[in-house]
Parts: structure tokens; C-alpha cells; sequence
């Protein structure tokens, strides 16, 4: 294994290794080679969080994507038949992009690209800053190389943003916000001349070519961002939150909701699955103090999808009756609240989190992200197994539930002494002394 891959599996989450291994195995059953490139390479080397994997595929994209979709589980969010590029989603939520290696020539400021297919060196140089301009391959003859054409280490290494062109602020607009958000969440400079072209872009307001669904893309984008509220206070100083919307400024910003939640997110431990929709979660909030013409405008502005409607505004109907959920006297042990969030989407957590004035319900959300989810990932299949259960069967995962309840409010657990576990015990054609029935000796109280 080279030190590279080393580097990468060490940064990637449990979530985004199952997400690489799943697209790397369906390239291999195609053929063509495969580079994790852009952002994903970006923050391994510079020792930031990774918080999205995007690929370069040297062959039909579009159909890798359907593949790895078909085996995977995952759900195809959005696909661009220009660029033969995919958005995926995976059950957990892990997002990846799978683009075709490709060539990028613009008319026109804005405008419709020509593409054609190239070699991943060529890829490479067409991309934005040479920060985002470095791959690595994943191809079984060449794994673990390092590409970089446009000298990106370098500039990870003096923490600067350079340009790949005299043209790439000015061939797709949607770069000037991109910018912004780099500068501010790597806490980067500009290289002189990148940040002349900014300059230059701006005066001639290249910004109103920006296309809606690329729009979108960044908002997508900067929703999973570690620094949100910075990303955001930084692009409403340059103007440019007003693209989105022209209200989005000054006091409906809703500054004050986003740190709540930012500071929430640091709340889940690292690595414990927790799949959150972060762009319907980023709309619910920055919508919230906007009049409702605005709002009800905002999804046509944007050109969104049903799904991605259809997730805000279940976001926003699911608030109340979650919150109202959480209020109950009833919940008085730690697994009773497990249980009460067991399975309710992130967003919807965070979100009640961020806008309850309930102290009870702020308690409960905080106790179950930050103590009980790290307990529940203690309860693993061996000790199920161990218990007399096989992995597949009807009793597996409700025992499971029975170990972690027990777990998080201090007690031992201890099988149920029925007829029907008998019966059960005797169709596996287990000993009769019940193998494995051994009590878990319980940890801390939660």
C-alpha cells in the first residue's frame, strides 16, 4: 500500500471508506481507470476534514454511476448530460461525484461548455484552482500514484489560491462564490493575479450568469461546510448571498441559527453513522426570517427538484411534532429517548436542536448525540451472535436493541426465558445449555 492510500483511508469516515470501496469495485467490473481528484485530495494533504469524494472516471461516467448505484443502494440526486457527470447519495449519507475525465472550452462567459473526453492530465488543468488539480489514481496497475500537473502541493503548502487560468473566474461564474468559500474555510490567501481576475469578474458582474442548478451546487456545497457560519457571514459581505435571494441579507441572514448549528454538528462523534440532508437543514434556516413571497419563490429561483423540495418542506412539517415528542415526562431513562430518536433523520434532530426553547428537549438531543449513539456502537454483531442470535433472522436486531437499552441505562442484560426462545433456540439446532447466554456486564450509566 502506497503512503498515500494509507494517508486516505486514515482521513476518510467508516461511511466515505464504504462509499470509495463501492465506486472503486464497480470501476474495476467496467474497466477504466479511476482518480479520487478535487476536493476529497484537496483536504488529505492540507489535513482537513474530508467532506465529499469526487471522481474522475476515464470512461462512461454516467454508466458507472448507475452501476454503483444498482449495487450499492445509492440514489442518483442529480446528473449532468453536458459535463457526463453524476451526484450520488448513499443510504448513509455520503455524497460522491463521478465525472468523465474531460475537457472543458467556453465561448463565452457563463456559457455551455464544449466537452470532450481526455486524459486525466488534461482533466486535471481544466479544473478551477490548482489547490483542487491533484489526483490519485485507484486503478489496480497504478494505485496510490499522485498526479499533480499543476503544481497543487506546492500552493497547499504556502496555503494560497491560484487560478488554474487567466479565464477561470470568467468560464463558469459559479467559481467566484467557490473562492469565497475556499478562502474562508482553509483560511487561505489569493494569489495576486487569481484575486485581480476576481476583482475583474465582479466589476463586470459575472456573478448574474451564474446558472441555477450551479447555484444550488454551492449552496449544497457550502451546507456541509465545518466553517458555515464564516462561509456564509463572508459571502453575504461580498454580495453574493443575494443571488440566491435578494432578501438573504442583514438581519434575516439568521446568523444566530446557523452557529447553533454549527456548534451542533461538532456534537456528533466522529465516524458514528448519522445521515443528515445538510442543504434541506441549510434552507430551513436561512429561509426562516424571509417574507413568504420570498420563500415560496425560492425553489423556483433555484430550479429545484421535487426531491430536494420535498425534503425541506418534510423537514420543516417534522419539527413541531418531534419537538412535542421530546417534551414527554415519560422519557425518563436514557433508552426511552434512544429509542424516541432511533432512526428520525439528522436533519430533523439538529433542527429541533437549534430552534427548541425547550431546555428538557435541548438536553435530551444533546445526551443522544454526543453519549448515547458512542454506547450504541459498543453493542457490536459478535456480541448478538454471542448471545444465541443469527445475523438474518427476525430476533437479531430486536435483541440487539434489547443489549443497547440495557447498556445505556446501566442495567444487564439477560435473555428471555420463553417458550418461544426455547422453540427457536431448538430450530438452529443449538445445545439445549443455550450457548452465549451469558449476561453483558453493563458500562457507565449513560
Amino acid at each position: 500500500m502506497s503512503d498515500y492510500m494509507f494517508m486516505l483511508e486514515s482521513h476518510l469516515s467508516p461511511e466515505q471508506g464504504r462509499a470509495l470501496a463501492a465506486i472503486d469495485q464497480a470501476a474495476r467490473q467496467i474497466g477504466p481507470p479511476l482518480f479520487l481528484v478535487g476536493g476529497a485530495m484537496r483536504d488529505m494533504l492540507g489535513g482537513f476534514p474530508i467532506t465529499d469524494l469526487d471522481f474522475a472516471f476515464q470512461g462512461n461516467a454516467l454508466a458507472l454511476a448507475r452501476r454503483v448505484a444498482e449495487e450499492s443502494g445509492a440514489w442518483i440526486l442529480a446528473q449532468d448530460e453536458t459535463r457526463k457527470s453524476a451526484e450520488l447519495v448513499f443510504p448513509d449519507g455520503v455524497t460522491a461525484e463521478i465525472g468523465m475525465a474531460r475537457t472543458e472550452r467556453y465561448s463565452k462567459p457563463g456559457g455551455r461548455p464544449q466537452v470532450e473526453p481526455a486524459p486525466i492530465h488534461q482533466d486535471l488543468l481544466r479544473r478551477d484552482f490548482t489547490v483542487n488539480s491533484i489526483a490519485l489514481s485507484l486503478h489496480p496497475a497504478s494505485r496510490g500514484l499522485l498526479l499533480d500537473p499543476a503544481n497543487g502541493l506546492g500552493d497547499l503548502h504556502q496555503k494560497e489560491l491560484r487560478a488554474n487560468s487567466n479565464t477561470t473566474l470568467f468560464d463558469d461564474p459559479v467559481r467566484l462564490m467557490r473562492l469565497v468559500r475556499f478562502r474562508v474555510r482553509l483560511g487561505f490567501t489569493v494569489e495576486p493575479r487569481t484575486q485581480q481576475q476576481y476583482e475583474a469578474a465582479r466589476q463586470a458582474g459575472i456573478e448574474a450568469l451564474i446558472a441555477p442548478r450551479s447555484l444550488l451546487g454551492e449552496l449544497r456545497q457550502i451546507a456541509r461546510e465545518p466553517a458555515l457560519t464564516d462561509v456564509i457571514a463572508a459571502l453575504d459581505k461580498e454580495r453574493l448571498l443575494r443571488l440566491v435571494s435578494p432578501s438573504l441579507s442583514g438581519p434575516r441572514l439568521n446568523l444566530s441559527a446557523l452557529a447553533k448549528l454549527q456548534k451542533a454538528r461538532q456534537l456528533i462523534p466522529f465516524g458514528v453513522p448519522l445521515a443528515v440532508d445538510s442543504l434541506a437543514l441549510l434552507l430551513a434556516l436561512i429561509t426562516e426570517k424571509l417574507p413568504p413571497k420570498e420563500r415560496s419563490g425560492f425553489a423556483k429561483r433555484l430550479e429545484m427538484g421535487k426531491q430536494e423540495t420535498e425534503g425541506w418542506k418534510r423537514l420543516e412539517a417534522a419539527v413541531r411534532p418531534l419537538e412535542k415528542r421530546l417534551k414527554a415526562a415519560k422519557l425518563q431513562r436514557p433508552s426511552l429517548v434512544w429509542e424516541a430518536l432511533r432512526g428520525v433523520p439528522g436533519e430533523q434532530i439538529l433542527l429541533v436542536y437549534v430552534t427548541t426553547k425547550d431546555r428538557l428537549v435541548h438536553d435530551r438531543i444533546r445526551n443522544y448525540l454526543t453519549k448515547y449513539l458512542l454506547t450504541a456502537q459498543e453493542i457490536t454483531d459478535d456480541d448478538v451472535v454471542a448471545a444465541g442470535y443469527e445475523p438474518g433472522t427476525a430476533r437479531f436486531e430486536k435483541v440487539r436493541q434489547e443489549m443497547i437499552a440495557a447498556r445505556l441505562d446501566g442495567r444487564i442484560w439477560r435473555p428471555e426465558a420463553s417458550a418461544s426462545r426455547t422453540r427457536s433456540t431448538k430450530q438452529r439446532g443449538a445445545s439445549p445449555v443455550r450457548r452465549g447466554l451469558t449476561a453483558l456486564t453493563a458500562g457507565p450509566a449513560a
